[in-house]
């Protein structure tokens, strides 16, 4: 019987003996709890922590080389951390009297046990909430965060905030290799522009930035992430570091970006009126030494449109890209540049400059074979517009192009080709009606282009289109020249080479002259009366006389 009860429950004697000192013990632990946060609690009222501002700002100047004040501290001993209502850093006085940041809410996180047997503050973590940052660059690609740290004297490996309180020298300079487990910014406003400039500042909205194991002489990993004011997310996460001594901005860093939704006209990255627009979205890698930049991977660009008066693109455009950028003059080249529209594919290299109103590109643009359906889809984007009702189908298209100056005054020259396409919905033999009665041009609902190449000349006083070589079967051989205005005004002259004949003999061979006049998206085709009185056709001059308009079919 003894040894049942052993292997089960206690008798209620037994029970009742071993409730008394579990009981205790529970009693106990709440006492002592209820001391320790009394005493916590006590200690907050104990240590002033006012009486580290003025070591506190000593410091925070020495370590940056900017004026630094502190609001009212309030020492919080549960959370292990010192409190701020206020922080201001002082811009360096060469770019501006206002402040570089400004916060209304800082907190320090502070080694407790030194804060409380040692009366140091030992700072673990910092974090700044909501500031306002405003970043200056001059034209000479300074920055007025380059001298953040640049008076840093050497001392001591950790950061020691010491009451004036304390025997030790109050002018301790700060340690040079400053060292924080975590330096956070949250939901931070960042205003970015030239000094003297006269151009709005770039704005971005809930800057969140994290640096963990922070420290001015060795690499430490980062995450960063922002708003664009009008459109688009910025996000990068990486290495940074070691501080650079001479100038922070040359700190080194690998990372990898990511940007989606990036409105491009609302960033005003080309130039207010250089017309360029649609949503970007980037994922890649970046890669600095401090003055050079290296960066690469794909663009994914929808409703993209790259000219004034022009309309979005119908298609998603990729871009695949390795760019090498100069930090400091603001200057890059892209050395590769592989453009995928659907199947289409078209390289783009060169050099670029980007200044404080806009950006200059020197480009070069190949391609060959291009399936023409789909580079149809990206006419709109270029201003291209074709007869209202038709569109382009089958065939390849090849490009060479070369685009210079300001985004907002390029100048584009080259050459382009079509072979074997149709421009389904247009009947180019009705619209040339003054010959067809005598020529027998054949009249269908589409036109069969077995050849169309051209030189082009694009500036923002219009396109001219010169040594026009079209080969229409079964209507007419055609060339000449003219030009396209801004408003989309055509105005060309041109010959056609009749290429079938009906029974009117007198018109074999014979070479027709012809205005093409009206819109792109609406064309009129015009006989040049006084051009056939003198050419070819001066045997057919009367004939021809009595034509002044189209006749009705």
């Amino acid at each position: 019987m003894i040894a049942r009860h052993s292997r089960k429950t206690p008798p209620r004697a037994i029970r009742y003996t071993l409730q008394i000192p579990v009981k205790r013990l529970i009693r106990a632990v709440v006492i002592i709890a209820v001391l320790v946060v009394l005493t916590v609690a006590g200690l907050s009222f104990l240590i002033d922590a006012n009486q580290f501002r003025p070591q506190l700002e000593s410091q925070l100047t020495q370590a940056l080389g900017r004026d630094v004040k502190v609001g009212d501290l309030r020492l919080a001993i549960l959370s292990g951390g010192v409190s701020a209502t206020d922080l201001s850093i002082a811009d360096d006085p060469a770019f501006s009297r206002a402040p570089f940041l400004q916060t209304k809410s800082l907190t320090v996180g502070v080694d407790l046990i030194a804060l409380v047997f040692s009366r140091k503050v030992n700072v673990t973590r910092i974090t700044i909430d909501e500031p306002r940052i405003v970043l200056l660059e001059t034209k000479a690609g300074i920055w007025n965060f380059s001298t953040l740290g640049a008076k840093t004297a050497p001392a001591a490996t950790s950061v020691a905030l010491i009451p004036v309180s304390d025997p030790s020298p109050v002018g301790s300079p700060m340690a040079a290799n400053l060292s924080v487990k975590l330096l956070k910014i949250s939901n931070g406003k960042v205003f970015i522009g030239y000094a003297g400039g006269h151009t709005k500042p770039r704005e971005f909205d809930k800057v969140d930035l994290e640096l963990r194991d922070f420290s001015t002489t060795a690499q430490f990993p980062f995450t960063f992430s922002t708003q664009v004011a009008g459109g688009g997310e910025i996000k990068l996460d990486g290495k940074a570091g070691p501080i650079d001594a001479s100038d922070t901005a040359l700190t080194p860093l690998d990372a990898n970006l990511r940007i989606t939704h990036f409105d491009l006209a609302s960033s005003r990255l080309m130039g207010a009126a250089a017309g360029f627009g649609g949503l970007l979205s980037i994922e890649g890698q970046a890669s600095s030494t401090g003055q050079l930049a290296k960066v690469s991977g794909r663009v994914k660009a929808d409703h993209l449109k790259l000219a004034r008066n022009a309309s979005p693109a119908g298609h998603t455009v990729e871009f695949d890209f390795t760019l090498q950028h100069d930090l400091h003059s603001h200057t890059g080249t892209l050395s590769r540049g592989d453009i995928h529209i659907g199947k289409a594919v078209a390289r783009l290299t060169g050099t670029y400059a980007i200044t404080e109103d806009s950006a200059t590109l020197n480009m070069k643009l190949t391609g060959d074979r291009m399936p023409v359906p789909e580079l149809a889809a990206m006419l709109p984007a270029v201003g291209v517009k074709l007869p209202a009702g038709s569109s382009l189908q089958g065939g390849t298209a090849h490009a060479s192009l070369s685009t210079e100056g300001p985004a907002d005054r390029l100048v584009t020259t080259g050459s382009l080709g079509v072979d074997d396409t149709r421009l389904a919905g247009f009947d180019l033999g009705s619209k040339m009606r003054f010959v067809a009665s005598v020529a027998g041009i054949h009249m269908s609902s589409d036109t069969e282009i077995q050849k169309l190449s051209a030189s082009v000349r694009s500036t923002p006083e219009g396109t001219s289109i010169q040594d026009i070589d079209f080969l229409a079967p079964k209507i007419a051989a055609l060339s000449g020249a003219g030009v396209i205005s801004p408003s989309d005004a055509l105005d060309f002259h041109m010959t056609a080479k009749l290429q079938s004949f009906g029974g009117m003999q007198l018109v074999t061979g014979r070479s027709v002259p012809f205005f093409i006049k009206g819109t792109a998206s609406s064309p009129s085709f015009e006989p040049d009366m006084k051009g056939m009185a003198t050419g070819d056709f001066k045997a057919l001059g009367g004939l021809f006389g009595k034509r002044k308009t189209e006749p009705r079919r």
